[in-house]
């Protein structure tokens, strides 16, 4: 199979991350070997995981099976937000670097901001203190909206890197966005197909027609020309292929203004400001 090249971001220290990963969000931890196996054999060189998804060794496994050199693939993983607390913090990413079996993990993520236990600063500053002693490449979080972003930056020492949130049509985040921007924060999309609920929207549907592509690569090429990162997760391997298959085609001005149009500011997920589960 002919790889494809997947375009590059460069993070606000320099380090470069693909711009289309795989995630492996609720993948069993029994069949992520086997799924995390197959993404990488279609190409992807980055995978997205977290502590609370409970498949951290299989990812690990899966690097190690592959025959990739470690800096061919770019991992992230995040904090369980049971573990929130700045000592609580450096304890879980020593034993997410043990399940993952690895020396450095790429790039380390706040999962939630949860507001009622407030200590997502002092989480932070632990993720800084990682960062300073080079044992993650770099830091970020994610479900940050503009206010938890702010303080961050207002009582922390470095900006985050990275903030991962739920993206897709329905909800195309451009205030957050647009913060991110300006603040040389990269986006990143999960659930950027609307947890399959986007796949036969009509609209989504018609552009895919007409491009002869698949409504999922359609969204995904979306997300690439909005300059996003995105992380679909499939456990077929016959739409991990498909969904890697994007680079090859371009959506025009108004396949971007009809997509990005269905925005209704619908989450799929729970709202950031309210969730303060584990």
């Amino acid at each position: 199979m002919q790889q494809m090249t997947v375009p590059e971001l460069t993070l606000s220290n320099g380090l470069r991350m693909p711009q289309l990963g795989f995630g492996v969000w609720r993948v069993p931890p029994d069949q992520v070997v086997s799924v995390v196996s197959t993404a990488l054999d279609a190409g992807y060189r980055s995978i997205d995981t977290a502590a609370s998804d409970g498949n951290e060794e299989g990812v690990g496994e899966a690097l190690r099976r592959s025959g990739l050199e470690r800096g061919e693939v770019f991992v992230t993983t995040k904090l369980a937000n049971s573990e929130q607390g700045y000592d609580a913090t450096l304890r879980a990413f020593d034993a997410s670097l043990r399940r993952l079996g690895l020396e450095v993990i790429d790039l380390y993520l706040v999962h939630w901001p949860l507001p009622g236990r407030d200590q997502y600063v002092p989480t932070w500053k632990a993720l800084e203190r990682l960062y300073a002693e080079g044992r993650v490449r770099a830091i970020g979080v994610s479900n940050f909206k503009r206010h938890h972003l702010e303080r961050v930056r207002e009582e922390g020492g470095i900006t985050p890197m990275v903030n991962q949130v739920e993206l897709h049509p329905l909800l195309t985040q451009e205030a957050v966005r647009a913060f991110n921007a300006k603040h040389g924060i990269i986006t990143e999309a999960w659930g950027p197909l609307g947890h399959g609920k986007l796949l036969n929207h009509p609209t989504i549907v018609e552009v895919a027609e007409e491009h002869g592509r698949t409504p999922a690569q359609v969204i995904l090429r979306w997300h690439m020309q909005l300059g996003n990162v995105a992380i679909p997760k499939s456990a077929t391997p016959e739409r991990i292929r498909s969904n890697f298959e994007i680079f090859d085609f371009e959506l025009s001005r108004r396949d971007m203004d009809r997509i990005s149009g269905l925005n209704t500011d619908s989450r799929f997920g729970p709202d950031p400001d309210e969730f303060n589960g584990v």
